[in-house]
């Protein structure tokens, strides 16, 4: 998922969905959903300002490392192997791109 995240970083949101659409990842379905639920959680929180999603940049984005559950698949001679099924924590801060740039 850091693969993806890395590609991402510091992209407008609309260059960062285009780009989404076009990794091999698995990871991307998840990592775009939840850019554009922030996008959407920034307009929620400021309904008397209007945003143009032009203007919007990814300013931080982050993969941090989750839970991890223990699972146990089949073994030869009916044995058990152990594996641990690894989460992790997506965070999406999202931002005005400065007009002066």
């Amino acid at each position: 998922m850091r693969r993806v995240v890395n590609a991402i970083r510091g992209l407008t949101v609309p260059q960062a969905i285009e780009a989404l659409t076009f990794l091999p990842q698995a990871a991307t379905r998840p990592v775009e959903l939840t850019v554009r639920n922030a996008v959407k959680n920034l307009i929620d929180l400021n309904p008397d300002e209007r945003f143009d999603e032009e203007s919007l940049i990814i300013d931080e984005i982050r993969v941090d490392e989750g839970p991890r559950f223990k699972r146990f698949r089949a073994g030869p001679r009916g044995r058990a192997k152990p594996y641990k099924k690894r989460l992790s924590h997506l965070t999406v801060v999202i931002c005005l791109k400065d007009d002066e740039d």
